[in-house]
């Protein structure tokens, strides 16, 4: 029998063993684990990143393995790559654009002349910003030469820009990375295809010799000459508000001595952007211009406008980073304090959830399952400060919680809890629970094991992890299948990967078993999706069955 134990596909296998017929590889962890191919890489990179590395790899190495998959992509069919760096960035599905930028540079040195090509010309649409662009200049510099379709490419970039909109990219991001329009302007030698276009050119170039007592004569070009203005000798915090709302300066255009001036701010705020509102919220409250009711009412307006929430791509996790930074009075770097206000708090919790768009309820029945283990403690998702994967993942468990009306929440690493939590929670104060919960090993076929054992009903299992399980007695598609059968309910797993590696607890074979990524806004779509409910992506201007379905598997006839 020992013989028979040893070769005999069970139907229980321990983690730290592979399922014998199966795919399984060894995970970083010990355990095993299913591979996910490279598309699903690609995906996951270009929404998490590999910004701090995780608890297993270092940002080094995690950033390196997931280049080799991109360029597996890009060798396989580049155009398809390129499409999807298109489709996570222009839908403002990714926290950050960083990720979709590095492949982007990536395609347009390594792929074929076809790639290249479709590459730099998905630039305006990847780097809208000055920044945007310095990153791109900064990665593709390190990975070929200047040639003609390149400096072709960012000629473009700023030639087909109008001019208002190029002056005030010149204004608001001069240089990043240790790139400067002026550089960029010298080696791609745009044309300028109007006078009011070749002083803007001059002037980035060159700047001006001298600035007038009065705007110059051309309107588009008068933000330049009030950022000069705001820069002379004897200019007082009056004057530099009065140049903000006139001219539409933004913060990056302030000299640095007004920036603790409230008159300055409150003339910033009047029109501020909604990702720069978010960034801001601490000098807001710190230089005392919320202390004002009238301003309170301002932000929590702003903050809480889902349609201005979309179209300035406002990411759920930019939404989480701020409001975990504003509440704790502190940031996560630097010595500055401040004093919450409670309706700013407010305000920021409703516009996480409203920045997830329109997600509609599927009617079924979840068990959101959120892994706790130590290797969820470690590491930035997106490289926002303070929010690890296990952070993310119970901000991530309340947008379905408030969608879907049958939940259960558990916790699990070597051991499993059940969380009294609620979306009728306040989003930090959910966030203050789970970071006080013990870590622990790895066993990602609890929370199944559990529902088969307290004869939970469940339609769906929603796993939260990094899929680096390796402590249990069975593995978790084991678990679900034996759930399956003892319950006669055709339950899904849903395995929402937290961090940007090659391994999911997913079986690729099983058509009731979904990878997608965590924190893109396009997941509470795939979800119901694979139930095959159709749910229309408001946030995204586009239909859910125009989005690419690289984690759906077919769902099989049986079961």
């Amino acid at each position: 029998m020992s013989y028979l134990n040893a070769v005999a596909n069970r139907k229980v296998t321990p983690q730290n063993l592979p399922i014998p017929g199966t795919s399984q590889v060894a995970n970083s962890a010990g355990g095993y684990a299913f591979p996910v191919d490279d598309w699903t890489r690609l995906s996951r990179f270009l929404v998490l990143g590999s910004e701090k590395g995780s608890y297993y790899a270092t940002q080094t190495a995690l950033t390196a393995e997931n280049a080799e998959a991109v360029g597996r992509c890009i060798d396989a069919d580049g155009e398809r790559t390129v499409r999807e760096i298109v489709a996570v960035s222009n839908a403002g599905r990714a926290p950050k654009n960083d990720p979709a930028i590095f492949a982007l540079a990536l395609a347009a040195s390594l792929g074929s002349e076809t790639t290249r090509k479709a590459a730099l010309d998905a630039l305006p649409t990847v780097c809208r910003t000055g920044t945007h662009l310095f990153h791109f200049a900064q990665f593709v510099d390190g990975m070929r030469g200047w040639g003609r379709g390149l400096r072709g490419a960012v000629a473009r970039w700023y030639d087909a820009k109008p001019i208002k909109s190029l002056a005030y990219q010149a204004v608001k991001y001069g240089q990043r990375d240790g790139w400067s329009h002026r550089d960029l302007l010298r080696l791609a030698h745009p044309k300028p295809g109007n006078e009011a276009r070749r002083i803007l050119y001059h002037w980035i170039a060159q700047g001006w010799e001298r600035i007038g007592d009065v705007p110059h004569d051309e309107t588009d070009l008068q933000i330049v000459w009030a950022m000069e203005k705001a820069k002379l000798p004897g200019t007082t915090a009056k004057t530099v508000a009065e140049l903000i709302r006139t001219y539409d300066l933004p913060r990056e255009a302030v000299p640095t001595l007004f920036l603790n001036d409230s008159l300055v701010w409150e003339a910033l705020l009047e029109r501020m952007p909604l990702t720069a509102l978010l960034r801001n919220l601490a000098t807001l409250t710190r230089v005392g211009v919320l202390d004002s009711k009238a301003w309170q009412a301002h932000v929590t307006k702003e903050l809480t406008d889902a349609g201005r929430l979309k179209a300035a791509r406002v990411h759920p996790l930019s939404v989480l980073a701020a409001l975990k930074t504003y509440a704790q009075g502190h940031g996560e770097r630097g010595k500055h304090t401040w004093s919450p206000v409670g309706k700013i708090v407010d305000a920021l919790d409703a516009a996480f959830y409203a920045s997830f768009g329109n997600v509609e309820s599927t009617g079924k029945r979840f068990v959101l399952a959120l892994d706790v283990s130590g290797s969820m403690g470690y590491g930035d998702i997106a490289g926002m400060p303070g929010i690890t994967p296990r952070i993310g993942s119970a901000a991530m468990a309340l947008i379905t919680a408030a969608t879907e009306g049958k939940t259960e929440t558990v916790s699990f690493q070597t051991s499993l809890t059940r969380l009294a939590i609620s979306p009728r929670q306040r989003l930090d104060d959910v966030l203050k629970a789970v970071s006080g919960l013990p870590f622990g090993g790895t066993d990602c076929a609890l929370p199944m094991v559990w529902a088969t054992k307290n004869r939970v009903e469940a339609d769906a299992f929603v796993v939260y992890t990094d899929s680096e399980t390796w402590h249990g007695a069975i593995h978790p598609v084991q678990a679900l299948r034996e759930y399956r059968q003892k319950t006669g309910i055709a339950a899904r797993l849903i395995v929402v990967g937290m961090v940007a590696n090659a391994f999911s607890i997913a079986d690729p074979e099983d058509g009731g078993m979904l990878d997608v990524v965590g924190f893109d806004t396009a997941t509470p779509l795939l979800i119901g999706d694979l139930f095959g409910v159709f749910i229309e992506n408001k946030r995204g201007n586009e239909p859910f069955g125009s989005l690419p379905l690289l984690f759906r598997f077919p769902l099989p006839n049986r079961v």
